[in-house]
């Protein structure tokens, strides 16, 4: 990595910025009350709450981890994304030839109890 984006958050010490810039790392700091600067992480933390974690009840850290673990591998691997014309980033299901079937058994995968839900299509 070559730079590392960081809001004003006093937690992000003198300390920690020179470890990384020991390693090679700029650390970029963001004004305060600006979050159109961090456009793509804010609509990532916007997705997970509206369409995850404020459908779950947690208990504790280990179940928000898996939580937010499922969430991602849902998110990157079996999710359309608009903004790239509604193919999937990086599929689960990766096809040889790069086609999409259009026959075949229709097959779901879910996440989290039902909550996430990926349907494809397995050519036999």
């Amino acid at each position: 990595m070559k730079y590392l984006v960081l809001d004003p958050d006093a937690k992000f010490a003198a300390s920690f910025g020179s470890i990384l810039e020991s390693a090679g790392v700029e650390c970029l700091r963001l004004p305060p009350r600006s979050p159109n600067l961090n456009s793509f992480a804010e609509r990532f933390v916007r997705s997970i709450k509206e369409e995850c974690l404020d459908n779950l009840i947690l208990f504790g850290e280990a179940s928000l981890q898996r939580a937010v673990a499922q969430f991602v591998e849902h998110y990157h691997g079996e999710r359309t994304h608009q903004g790239k014309d509604n193919v999937i980033l990086f599929p689960v299901h990766p096809r040889e030839d790069g086609d999409t079937p259009r026959a075949g058994p229709l097959l779901c995968n879910e996440r989290l109890g039902g909550l996430l839900k990926f349907y494809y299509r397995n050519a036999a």
